[in-house]
């Protein structure tokens, strides 16, 4: 007999979850909306030479590829030796590459600066861990057309107000540039050609410290001058300014000389972001040695952070240069993506929901006229409504009823109109 359970990486999502993840979902669909943003839907499957283009990184690997239909035996063995020729499309892995596509398939029907919102499941194949599914939800912005930092600080504030209104307060954004980045590299000695090596490596800083990059970078027989410089750099004392997040910063924690433009689009982010959020603290953290792994970023790269978790609970960056592989013509482009996986376990959906949930306990002698009038009275009103004929455990009735949002009940007795009943909360 066949396994009744889902693929491993997999799940099955009951009722009670299946609201609870929409109405996050509804949140933060309405505060992207809000915000300018249009939703947009893509295939789930890319043709395989996109999908392996070079611009998705290591989640190329991790695609789930489909054969090819109608291939004989013939044409399988002679596929031995290159297996990609068996498929011709693929599971998209991410949302990003998609987009892409999609910009370059519709540009001339799209607006001159164009935001957009993707909210879809992907496919990867993880190892399945817990927290780490081979099927899972993102929930992307993405502004295509405008190269300023403008754009940056859409998404950042966009993001922001979503996390406010799931009531995850408190989050801010760490941030840095791949510009950045890549002089310092090249400030400290590092050749062009090993500087995506040393980045996986600097990459790994949160989780091996500082001694563990360094003795990493020597193993792989990095430029023996520009460890030391960096390892100078890494342990070294660095001055402390008073200011949360600008330029006196941001040139504190680079190596002298960082480059004007780059500390003053930083800069200007930060001035930005304050402005929109009523002159609050600056929810930016400059973080020099952030890298994010996608090799496509060009410019500006964050992550969400929240003092609840560890981990972050989303990022992104720029990608000019992605769009141009699909058109034949340099496209500005910045996104970002909260993960959604992450945090929907942090929200109380409950607090979420503003529509009345009722369940109507009725006997089992009411008549169905008088039970589907009672109801469709409620949902008239704009409540959600769920009839439950009344058992021997009323109480285990209702807690399965309040597990699956509903917050109010009533009892319904045949005779009984809607205005008649009493609605009591569900504890």
């Amino acid at each position: 007999m066949p396994s009744v359970n889902p693929p491993r990486g997999m799940r099955d999502i009951l009722p009670a979850e299946k609201s609870r993840r929409e109405r996050v979902l509804s949140v933060i669909r309405d505060r992207y909306s809000a915000h300018g943003f249009d939703e947009i839907e893509t295939p789930v499957m890319e043709e395989y030479a996109r999908l392996h283009a070079g611009i998705g990184g290591d989640n190329e690997k991790l695609a789930f590829n489909v054969m090819k239909r109608g291939l004989d035996a013939e044409a399988i063995r002679a596929a031995a030796d290159d297996p990609a020729s068996l498929t011709d499309l693929g599971l998209r892995y991410d949302l990003t590459v998609p987009l892409a596509r999609f910009y370059a398939t519709h540009r001339a029907e799209l607006p001159t600066v164009f935001r957009a919102i993707q909210i879809a499941p992907v496919w990867r194949a993880e190892r399945p861990q817990k927290g780490r599914y081979r099927q899972f939800m993102q929930c992307d912005i993405d502004i295509i057309g405008d190269a300023s930092s403008r754009a940056e600080a859409e998404l950042i504030v966009a993001s922001l107000d979503a996390l406010d209104a799931l009531q995850l307060t408190g989050a801010s954004v760490r941030i840095n540039d791949r510009r950045a980045l890549d002089w310092m590299l090249e400030a400290f000695g590092f050749s062009e050609a090993e500087r995506p090596g040393v980045l996986i490596t600097i990459d790994k800083l949160d989780k091996v410290g500082a001694q563990g990059v360094i003795a990493e970078l020597r193993s792989r027989d990095a430029t023996v001058s520009a460890v030391d410089a960096f390892e100078l750099f890494l342990t070294g004392e660095h001055p402390s300014v008073a200011e949360i997040f600008g330029g006196e910063q941001i040139r504190g924690m680079l190596p002298d000389g960082a480059p004007d433009e780059i500390v003053e689009h930083l800069v200007s982010l930060g001035t930005a972001v304050a402005a929109a959020r009523d002159g609050a603290a600056v929810p930016l953290v400059f973080d020099p040695f952030l890298v994010r792994g996608m090799g496509y970023y060009t410019g500006t790269i964050f992550e969400l952070a929240h003092p609840s978790v560890s981990y972050s609970l989303g990022g992104g960056g720029r990608y000019d240069g992605m769009i141009g592989r699909f058109l034949g013509q340099e496209v500005p482009a910045v996104g970002f993506s909260i993960g959604f996986e992450r945090i929907v376990d942090l929200v109380d959906a409950q607090d979420l929901s503003e529509a009345a949930a009722v369940v109507i306990v009725h006997d089992r002698d009411v008549p169905m006229v008088e039970l589907l009038a009672a109801k469709s009275a409620f949902v008239a009103e704009g409540a959600r409504v769920r009839l439950e004929q009344r058992t021997k455990n009323v109480k285990g009735l209702l807690e399965r009823a309040a597990s699956d949002g509903y917050r109010q009940f009533a009892m319904l007795q045949a005779g009984q109109s809607a205005e008649s009943l009493e609605l009591k909360p569900l504890a």
